[in-house]
């Protein structure tokens, strides 16, 4: 517990180097903004402002943006954290930290200009901070713990207060203990609206957000490994994956925005199907209309932020995900041995002997994986699923869909179902004479030479 003392001698001290993070006295946490906490992880409808300067509000896939209240001029909001429990997808849920009930945390959204004040409670079993992650803002409220502020311990509040001075998209994270803190699952958005008409930010019909996160969690377990450097086993946007990654359901010809932060520890080439976009802004602000092209990938390196932006011209149901393919993939045995072409029938009758309903694969690729219900151990996802209009879609992890429609009102972010190809425009079927079935190329001889390898000696190659 802080004296009265105690917190009168911190409060000079900051005040002797300038503006900086404020711990908050017991007396002064009764006039604090509510505590509002998320339960849920389905996709919120926009928060649109009930005071001060009006903007466009984003939707955030899986998320929520935090409400605040008007106080003296400032924008306040009350960020709480503390353990959570989220649901990766049905049938998994995790033991994370995060904030206000769910990880990541939710969306902060504000204008320009304005003063944002922020109260952080913390109700972890360690201490931590927030860094306000490629913020303009005084150093002493940067959120790096022991460098400009003291660490923020378990049961104390602090408050960070500056104006938001540049439009953008941003993002928040603790700078204490990072490692294990991060890997819990806590962070969080925060998009900074234009004030005004901006040369270099356009406006847009729908606006989204969500941040690339991993996971270790070993197969029948709840609490990620935060010691996994590397070798993660759920690849998730906003700590969901697919298919519990909900779609971005747009209307045919709206301008749509997506931003996309990544607090993996890898890159990500994000991928679209159907349309190309084009990169208008990072963490660092707008870019330039000169430097912007066509594309369909772009790649967010770790602490990055990528915001594209793309018209939905073409109807369907468009694949959106990361084009590293083990990121499409729920948790999986990376020691699992290639079976392709190996004939597993003998050995599989033998095996079955000894384990009654031993089942061979991989023989002829991984895709049976997806039709058979196998058991799987409790909270567990299995590597390949889902399902579509056509059957397995047999996918997992950074996936999910672009929904363009017609009839989807302006404003509506219901999902609208599978999309109907008109009559003739299906891949299909044709006839054709039966092929062979495939075989195992037979074994070499002894003799046999099918490649001769020359080594290189003394730089001769």
């Amino acid at each position: 517990m802080t004296t009265r003392r105690e917190f009168f001698r911190l409060a000079g001290a900051v005040a002797a180097t300038g503006a900086s993070v404020t711990l908050v006295d017991r007396a002064a946490l009764a006039a604090l903004p509510d505590i509002v906490s998320a339960d849920t992880a389905a996709t919120a409808p926009p928060l649109v402002p009930p005071s001060g300067r009006p903007y466009n509000p984003v939707v955030t896939l899986n998320g929520w943006t935090l409400p605040w209240r008007m106080k003296n001029g400032a924008k306040e909001f009350h960020l709480v954290a503390e353990p959570v429990v989220r649901e990766i997808a049905p049938g998994m849920k995790a033991h994370l930290w995060g904030y206000n009930g769910q990880s990541p945390g939710p969306t902060i959204e504000v204008v320009e200009g304005d003063r944002v004040r922020l109260y952080v409670t913390n109700r972890l079993p360690e201490h931590t901070t927030i860094h306000w992650h490629g913020q303009r803002l005084p150093n002493g409220m940067d959120g790096v713990g022991g460098l400009t502020q003291p660490h923020i311990k378990p049961g104390e509040t602090y408050v960070y207060e500056f104006v938001a001075r540049r439009p953008g998209t941003f993002m928040y994270h603790p700078h204490a203990d990072e490692m294990v803190q991060m890997a819990m699952g806590m962070m969080g958005f925060w998009v900074t609206h234009p004030k005004g008409r901006h040369p270099l930010i356009d406006p847009v019909d729908r606006d989204f957000c969500f941040l690339l996160n991993a996971y270790d969690i070993d197969p029948g377990s709840y609490t990620p490994s935060v010691n996994t450097m590397t070798d993660f086993n759920l690849w998730t946007w906003n700590s969901r994956a697919f298919p519990g990654i909900d779609s971005l359901n747009v209307r045919l010809d709206d301008r749509v925005r997506v931003r996309i932060g990544n607090l993996t520890m890898t890159n990500h080439p994000i991928h679209l199907h159907g349309v190309e976009f084009e990169v208008t802004g990072t963490d660092g602000g707008p870019v330039p209309k000169s430097a912007r092209w066509p594309e369909v990938t772009t790649d967010v390196a770790v602490g990055q932020m990528r915001q594209i932006e793309f018209r939905a011209d073409e109807p369907g149901d468009w694949t959106f995900h990361c084009h590293k393919s083990h990121h499409t993939m729920n948790p999986m045995g990376h020691g699992v041995p290639t079976m392709i072409g190996v004939d597993q029938r003998g050995l599989a009758d033998r095996i079955a002997r000894l384990v009654p309903g031993y089942m061979s694969m991989g023989s002829g690729g991984m895709a049976e994986m997806g039709e058979m219900q196998m058991p799987l151990p409790e909270n567990t996802l299995p590597m390949m699923t889902g399902d579509g209009p056509y059957g397995p879609i047999e996918m997992g992890g950074m996936f999910t869909v672009v929904k363009v429609r017609a009839d989807q009102k302006p404003g509506d972010y219901a999902d609208p179902g599978w999309y109907a190809q008109p009559p003739g425009t299906r891949a299909r079927a044709v006839e054709t004479p039966p092929a062979p079935a495939a075989h195992a190329p037979a074994p070499g001889k002894p003799g046999d030479v099918e490649v001769t390898v020359r080594k290189p000696v003394q730089h001769r190659h």
